[in-house]
């Protein structure tokens, strides 16, 4: 896909699809393939946003819309429509390239999104009660004048959603999402006061004073430390005005940079792969929040992932059900069975070995299969997921070194060391597994240079990863030349390798700048049917040669 301003994709011709390997020239249409600025590495979002206006999703609408229907389904088998022409996704308000595309630190990670620290010492004031959620907790004003989101572990879990919050919160930013600020705090209630102004919805629907009682049963929920304190999560309040969350289907109607439906965005299709990775079973528009926010004098909708903490193996009131991460709330064809069978039919959950702990609840990487992972609720995003967008995310979860890690769960803060080395050892098994099943879900090459003499080099991510085995065959490799103007295929040569490395053009390569070259690699004998040809493009640029396409559709 090309994504350029007019965010036209250019399809290749079924000339380039039937004659990949036909000798000859093949002629396209006359509409130039690559722009000047292929490829594109941030979306462009030129659109004044500022009249976008707040909204309500019904999370019970949107429940019952993606449990019994199948919303964004009119599109069935599209490729993912906010990638560039080198199969990556630009930087935007919904994703920013960190790891994997960069180098990104432990340091780095382990810091996350705080760019400031938690709340100010002294008082709190609530100045809200919290209406979305199910978690104990709070909105308070710190003594800076500063406004904070308040949220507590369970009482009888310590340490146990604070500490998924915490954890989470510096994965799913280092993946790249956008993210709060989220802070470990501690508060006494001698330290809390109600403002004068804060309110509460209680069950009648009626609007009311908040009093003090509210406040003493938000601390009878919440988990109360020996020595009367309460370990919390302090959200500091985002950047810009809040405007509700976003579905994974469909566009915001009120944002004109918003044309990409979101079961077609691939940052959200790979939800599925990093939701498997650390059991992101809450995947509804309620977790997420779009912010209107000032950029180089427009408005721009920034969109948030905004809770990831029901992850790992703990909810916000305690552990995960036993077959949360299995199953959906609602599947017709298991119910029917299990009628059938008097309810004797045996999940693969019900033979998990959970090593339970407080604080971690019910995860484990011994029986995950990332591929059968299901959220409680499915949604359009997944459904749509291709290959190619499993694979891109695949290499960012591999990305994650064991040390990375083990340094993004010491954040958690827990009291018990074998707790932490727990949550490690099973993000560790969960990113494995992963890697073996995503990683050979397309043709895997990767890297792919042209040195200015002409001497192409390329890897394959599944090999190097220690989950595949090279083609029995090798790899041949077709030089053409190509015309960006016309599309027209020119071969020069054949030139064929035993395993994925580097090896010389034929023939000598044009040296005028911006001069194309097209290199189709084809494994022979490849372990894997979605193992088919790759083809990359080059321009030449001063002093070599510039990456500028990737097509693994298997020209």
């Amino acid at each position: 896909m090309n994504l350029h301003h007019d965010w036209r994709w250019p399809a290749l011709s079924l000339a380039v699809l039937c004659g990949a390997f036909a000798g000859g020239t093949t002629a396209f249409t006359s509409t130039e393939k690559f722009h000047v600025d292929d490829p594109v590495s941030v979306e462009p979002e030129t659109q004044d946003a500022s009249g976008a206006m707040p909204w309500t999703i019904d999370l019970f609408v949107d429940l019952a819309i993606n449990l019994f229907g199948r919303p964004g389904d009119d599109a069935v088998g599209v490729r993912a429509g906010n990638v560039n022409t080198i199969d990556e996704v630009p930087d935007s308000s919904w994703f920013t390239n960190r790891i994997h595309t960069r180098p990104v630190s432990i340091d780095e990670a382990v810091r996350g999104p705080h760019r400031g620290t938690g709340p100010a010492a002294g008082m709190w004031t609530v100045i809200a009660a919290k209406e979305v959620g199910v978690a104990p907790g709070f909105t308070i004003s710190d003594e800076a004048g500063e406004t904070w989101f308040i949220s507590f572990d369970a009482h009888g879990y310590p340490e146990a959603a604070t500490g998924a919050i915490r954890v989470a919160n510096g994965i799913f930013w280092t993946l790249g999402y956008w993210q709060p600020e989220n802070f470990l705090t501690s508060v006494r209630p001698e330290d809390v006061v109600i403002g004068d102004t804060a309110t509460m919805t209680p069950p009648s629907g009626r609007v009311r004073r908040m009093r003090r009682d509210d406040l003493e049963t938000i601390w009878r929920r919440a988990h109360r430390g020996s020595d009367g304190s309460f370990r919390a999560v302090a959200s500091r309040r985002l950047p810009g005005d809040p405007l509700g969350g976003f579905r994974y289907h469909g566009t915001r109607p009120d944002d004109p940079n918003d044309i990409v439906p979101h079961e077609h965005r691939r940052e959200l299709r790979a939800l599925k792969v990093f939701g498997a990775w650390t059991n992101l079973v809450d995947m509804k528009a309620g977790n997420t929040l779009d912010m209107l926010v000032r950029i180089d004098g427009r408005g721009i909708v920034r969109h948030y992932l905004q809770d990831v903490g029901s992850t790992f193996g703990t909810g916000a009131t305690g552990p995960r059900e036993y077959d949360e991460g299995w199953e959906h709330l609602y599947e017709p064809d298991l119910l029917w069975k299990r009628l059938a069978a008097f309810g004797l039919v045996m999940r693969p959950w019900q033979t998990v070995d959970y090593a339970e702990s407080p604080a971690v609840g019910r995860f484990e990487g011994v029986v995950f299969d990332p591929v059968t992972w299901k959220p409680r609720v499915p949604t359009a995003s997944f459904r749509h997921a291709q290959p190619d967008d499993l694979f891109w995310a695949a290499r960012r979860v591999m990305a994650f070194s064991d040390d990375m890690i083990r340094a993004l769960v010491h954040t958690a803060g827990f009291s018990d060391p074998a707790a932490e080395q727990h949550l490690a050892d099973v993000l560790i098994q969960r990113r494995d597994k992963i890697g073996a099943a995503y990683l050979i879900a397309v043709h895997p090459l990767v890297n792919f240079a042209l040195s200015p003499a002409g001497r192409l080099s390329f890897e394959n991510a599944a090999v190097a990863a220690g989950v595949a085995a090279e083609p029995r065959g090798g790899y041949q490799i077709r030089w053409e030349r190509f015309d960006n103007a016309t599309g027209a295929l020119t071969q020069i040569g054949e030139s064929a390798i035993g395993v994925a490395g580097a090896v010389d053009s034929p023939v000598t390569l044009p040296d005028a700048r911006d001069a194309f070259m097209s290199v189709t690699v084809r494994a022979v004998q490849p372990p894997y049917d979605a193992w088919t040809p790759v083809r990359v493009y080059f321009r030449r640029a001063s002093p070599g040669w510039a990456l500028v396409g990737i097509d693994r559709s298997g020209v």
